[in-house]
């Protein structure tokens, strides 16, 4: 396959200072504390890649807000869950004795595109302490934030998720959709459904000494998070401000209502 042209992707540079533009006309604002899911992919032919997005959105938020974004390590589990693919069994007390620790300045992330790897690595920039749920921050409230990270129901109320959601943080899209909004999940543990309780275990460091951890989470499921956002969408417009950045199809959310909205619809819609 031919890689696309430099001008295929965006009839002129994506900079630093384009995205910034975009960013405020969206509606971004300095002081504000925002989540962001991003797909440098789909934001067109970006000059200087992740960093530009990254610098673009540091510069539109300030240090006085805080930019906060998923940092997911998800392989850093146990063989029993490993699923996709699967490993043998046969593997599986190598694993849990081998397999690296997390360490918030080493484990790269899995699965959360070039913007959040790049983002993990910057200057004062706060990664939590959970071995596959992270979350990252820089800014005024980067630590409070992120600090005190709970292993159990990782995405819960002593998540990052909730850190940003009492802060009346906004959450946004650069390319992507709700098909990865990771603030419903917090939604799936206030609603009033059925959701099945399971084991979950990580290497990780204790005092400076490798273990194996267990915890406790939800069974999570995001299948149908595209038809919960877009329900938010139709019954909320004036929560959600839409545009580009770069090429990129954009959406700027407040996050509070869009939660609260997904605990009653996911508990009506849900079986």
């Amino acid at each position: 396959m031919d890689t696309p042209r430099p001008s295929d992707r965006s009839a002129e540079p994506v900079t630093v200072d384009s995205i910034a533009r975009d960013l405020r006309t969206l509606g971004l604002k300095s002081g504000e504390t925002v989540l962001v899911h991003g797909s440098l992919s789909e934001l067109g032919w970006v000059c200087g890649g992740a960093p530009a997005v990254v610098d673009a959105l540091q510069r539109v938020v300030s240090e006085s807000g805080t930019v906060v974004m998923p940092t997911h390590s998800p392989d850093n589990r146990d063989p029993d869950n490993m699923e996709h693919p699967p490993v043998p069994d046969s593997w599986g007390d190598t694993i849990r004795e081998q397999f690296p620790p997390y360490r918030p300045a080493v484990t790269p992330t899995q699965g959360m595109g070039a913007i959040a790897e790049c983002f993990r690595t910057y200057p004062d920039v706060h990664r939590s302490a959970h071995p596959q749920h992270s979350f990252a921050a820089w800014g005024a409230d980067a630590e409070a934030i992120v600090g005190g990270h709970a292993y159990d129901y990782s995405l819960g109320e002593a998540s990052p998720l909730s850190g940003v959601y009492d802060r009346d943080g906004t959450v946004l899209f650069l390319g992507t959709s709700h098909a990865t909004n990771t603030s419903l999940h917090l939604a799936e543990y206030r609603a009033d459904i059925e959701a099945d309780t399971t084991d979950h275990a990580s290497a990780v460091l204790a005092d400076g000494e490798r273990e194996w951890r267990y915890w406790e989470d939800i069974e999570l499921d995001d299948e149908d998070f595209q038809a919960c956002g877009d329900a938010f969408e139709r019954a909320h417009s004036s929560a959600v401000e839409t545009g580009t950045v770069g090429v990129g199809e954009s959406k700027l959310l407040a996050q509070q209502p869009m939660v609260d909205f997904a605990v009653e619809w996911l508990a009506a819609n849900r079986s």
